[in-house]
């Protein structure tokens, strides 16, 4: 399902498209619904830069092993 939010939105919010991107992941991840990796993926950006903004705003790493699995499987990495 995509989400529109027209040019006029998110100038009333003060976002560009990358920022609101970048909001939504967070809040996303901080309520535990995504993993860091699904949150980079979303922003469309790097997995560091997802992982700094989480950082600079404070919000906790949340982390267990369906997560760290879901990570690797999103990172391509099989176990040998």
């Amino acid at each position: 399902m995509p989400v529109v939010l027209s040019d006029e939105e998110l100038k009333a919010v003060h976002l560009t498209e990358g920022e609101a991107r970048l909001e939504l992941a967070l809040a996303l991840y901080a309520r535990e619904r995504i993993t860091l990796a699904q949150g980079a993926h979303l922003a469309g950006i790097p997995f560091l830069e997802f992982q700094r903004a989480r950082g600079q705003r404070g919000i906790p790493i949340h982390y267990d092993t369906k997560m760290l699995e879901e990570d690797l499987r999103q990172a391509g990495y099989t176990p040998a």
